[in-house]
Parts: C-alpha cells; sequence; structure tokens
C-alpha cells in the first residue's frame, strides 16, 4: 500500500509552484506582519507535497495574520514520512503522525520559519462495541520559532495544534478500512474514480462538496496558529 501523501499521481514540485509568492513584505516569526521590509520572505514548509494541505495551510497563514500583502511568506511542500502506519487508527497514533512530519520537514529544512505537519486518520465509535462503526479527523501541528528569539541558533521551539471536526463514515467504507485499506484507498471504492485525497476527500464526498477537504483542513491549521497569533499567552 503507498504511503498516504505519496500516491502515484502526486504533482511534482513544479506543478506546486504557484502557491510560492515573490519575495516582497516580511513579517515576523510570530505570524503578525510589521511594518518592515527585507527581501526575504517567511517561509512555511507543509510536510507533503498533497497540492490541499499545501493550499490549506498557506490559506490559513494569509487568515490568521490578517493581511493580504503578496509576497510576505513562501509556502512549498517536502515528502517526508509520518512513522506511523499509511492509515492511522487512533487518535493519538494521528496526532503522532502530525507531529512527526513537521519534526521531519524541520529536519530537511532548517532555515524555514515554520514547519506544517497535517495527518488524517480514523477510530472507532467509543460507542460501538463491534467495531463496526468509524469516525474520520485530521491533526494539524505547526512548529515555529519564538517570535523573541527569531533564527537565533539553538533558539526555543514553539508548537501549536488543532484537531478537525469528526465526522462519521459510512459502514461501507469502515469495512474497508477496517481490513487494511487507507481511507482514500477505500473512498475510490465505495465512491469511484481517482484520486480524492488530492481532490475533496471523504468530507467532500460524503457532504456533496458541501465541506471540501482543503477547507476541512484550513479551520484546523488556522487554530493550530493561535499561539504564534499570541505570543503573550503561555500554551
Amino acid at each position: 500500500m503507498p504511503p498516504q501523501d505519496e500516491p502515484t499521481t502526486e504533482p511534482t514540485p513544479t506543478e506546486a509552484a504557484p502557491l510560492i509568492p515573490p519575495a516582497g513584505t516580511a513579517i515576523t516569526s510570530s505570524v503578525v506582519p510589521d511594518t518592515s521590509t527585507s527581501p526575504e520572505p517567511l517561509t512555511i514548509v507543509v510536510a507533503s507535497q498533497n497540492p490541499v494541505k499545501i493550499r490549506a495551510a498557506h490559506n490559513a497563514f494569509i487568515r490568521i495574520a490578517g493581511t493580504t500583502t503578496p509576497g510576505w511568506h513562501a509556502v512549498r511542500g517536502v515528502s517526508v514520512p509520518s512513522g506511523v502506519p499509511d492509515q492511522p487508527v487512533s487518535d493519538a497514533e494521528t496526532l503522532l503522525g502530525a507531529r512527526n512530519r513537521a519534526e521531519r520537514a524541520r529536519e530537511r529544512e532548517p532555515e524555514a520559519d515554520y514547519w506544517v505537519g497535517i495527518e488524517g486518520g480514523v477510530d472507532f465509535d467509543p460507542e460501538d462495541a463491534a467495531e463496526e462503526v468509524m469516525r474520520s479527523f485530521a491533526w494539524v501541528v505547526v512548529l515555529g520559532r519564538d517570535a523573541a528569539d527569531s533564527k537565533s541558533e539553538g533558539g526555543r521551539m514553539v508548537l501549536g495544534k488543532a484537531r478537525t471536526a469528526t465526522y462519521y463514515l459510512p459502514r461501507e467504507t469502515s469495512r474497508l478500512v477496517k481490513g487494511g485499506m487507507e481511507l482514500g484507498h477505500a473512498d475510490e471504492v465505495v465512491f469511484g474514480g481517482r484520486n480524492s485525497k488530492q481532490k475533496n476527500g471523504s468530507v467532500g464526498l460524503l457532504t456533496g462538496d458541501v465541506i471540501d477537504r482543503g477547507g476541512y483542513y484550513e479551520e484546523a491549521a488556522v487554530l493550530a496558529l493561535i499561539p504564534f497569533r499570541n505570543p503573550g499567552l503561555t500554551f
């Protein structure tokens, strides 16, 4: 079974290039734009080359910073392992996968300002003793330097994390996932089509795209940025 974030149809880095704006106004490492100027944009590395996850992080930073000034941040994706099964089957395992991705993105791109890990997972309804009913969700973990430390050597790291909303999977999908199939592949069997992980995902398929996968991740990514938006508070 291929890794969750590395399908055979995954786009090349060139295809993700439109998400990387030109250099322009710089912002502080607490996400909020300041009045200084610099040729270097803030660098955000997403621990995936899935365009849905990259765009979710891109949009979340824009929303939490409250600016549309072009060029203040550059977002790029890198493919790194999660360190957990391709389909995490618990809350703890899913959170660990997101954190591992963020940490490994940091190891891969140590000069960046922020590193974002997004991991989708499932678990069983605790009221279902037969373990036939599954729920789906995702965790978003953001690592970044403390604003006071900036890019100093060995500066303190800040961690933000948030979980998406949870929704129930149909039994047809749950049976396939319980049998060892990754959720994206199970969706393709149940609903037909290909590569839903890079499109609307199961949340889009089940809601008729009222909620798509990108927006679903984006809300949690915004919440994961709360510690960076409020550097004077303790989290």
